[in-house]
């Protein structure tokens, strides 16, 4: 499990600025829940000025994610539209007193609806699906543009910080020959040399390894997540279950108001979320019916 900061987790239980603001003129859209997480960060500009008199955030995503958005309102109210395009990620984890590596993403998520909040109250176009250059990792919709630029802004040079920054490469591992070969470029330009089997950027001191957890500690923390969980979902007339885990898939049964329903993706992508949180590892969450039938795995087995 990843260890955080009191400022981290002080703006994950008692956020800033959460909701959107009333009569706000600026809007920045990112993110995508089919991908884990989407930040929608709305700012009330004085036209005159162009100072940020208010910005709130609604969030779906890690913990993380909620204290970064959180964090950001509160750096930029006050600020001019152009003093706040100055805003890095670097800023953001900073005055959270930093993050593990594996959830600087979030912090590059706030930047970017910032930048996406700016170009939408001055009449630009901002792409948030990130469409300027060839497109990398399919899982995430991230282009080539975007991993050049967090590797020349972090000084990052292995695919797993590419995959900490901006989640490129986090999926199927599809991508990782191509971001090895932006890697390669870009540190060339610096000078560098690169070499596949360098260390990641250091983690934080206050950042522990974790331990490998046995499949019957994984399932126990699981239930223990799910059953956190619960009230919220039987509060609106639905329920989950933990149906069976294999290797890092965990089979869940979506059952009352939460079967069937349209939001029932978003609940499960917010069950995932949360669970590779608490596990500190990656995690699909997956509902039951999709489970391969014993005749399939036999089959399967002798084939």
């Amino acid at each position: 499990m990843w260890d955080y900061s009191d400022k981290v987790k002080d703006h994950f239980f008692n956020p800033k600025n959460a909701g959107a603001v009333v009569d706000a003129n600026a809007i920045g859209e990112v993110g995508s829940i089919s991908c884990g997480d989407a930040l929608r960060l709305t700012l009330k500009v004085n036209p005159d000025s162009e100072i940020i008199e208010d910005a709130g955030f609604q969030t779906f995503g890690c913990g993380s994610a909620i204290a970064s958005s959180s964090v950001l309102t509160e750096i930029i109210k006050g600020m001019t539209l152009d003093q706040a395009l100055k805003v890095t990620n670097q800023d953001i984890a900073a005055e959270l007193d930093g993050l593990p590596p594996e959830k600087m993403h979030c912090s590059v998520m706030g930047r970017e609806a910032l930048q996406a909040a700016i170009a939408n109250y001055r009449g630009e176009e901002w792409q948030d699906d990130h469409e300027e250059g060839a497109l990398i990792c399919k899982c995430f919709a991230i282009d080539a543009v975007m991993i050049e630029e967090m590797v020349w802004a972090n000084k990052l040079r292995t695919v797993e910080d590419v995959t900490n920054y901006t989640k490129a490469g986090g999926g199927c591992a599809a991508c990782h020959e191509d971001i090895e070969a932006i890697l390669e470029k870009v540190l060339k330009e610096r000078g560098e040399s690169f070499d596949p089997a360098a260390a990641p950027l250091a983690k934080p001191e206050a950042v522990a390894e974790a331990k490998p957890m046995t499949n019957l500690q994984r399932i126990k923390k699981i239930e223990e997540v799910l059953n956190s969980l619960r009230p919220q979902l039987m509060a609106d007339g639905g329920d989950v279950e933990l149906v069976d885990v294999v290797g890092n898939i965990a089979y869940v049964n979506m059952t009352g108001a939460c079967n069937g329903c349209q939001m029932a993706a978003m609940t499960i992508a917010g069950i995932q979320q949360r669970l590779m949180e608490v596990l500190g590892e990656f995690i699909r969450v997956v509902p039951a019916s999709q489970m391969p039938k014993l005749t399939d795995m036999q089959e399967t087995t002798h084939a």
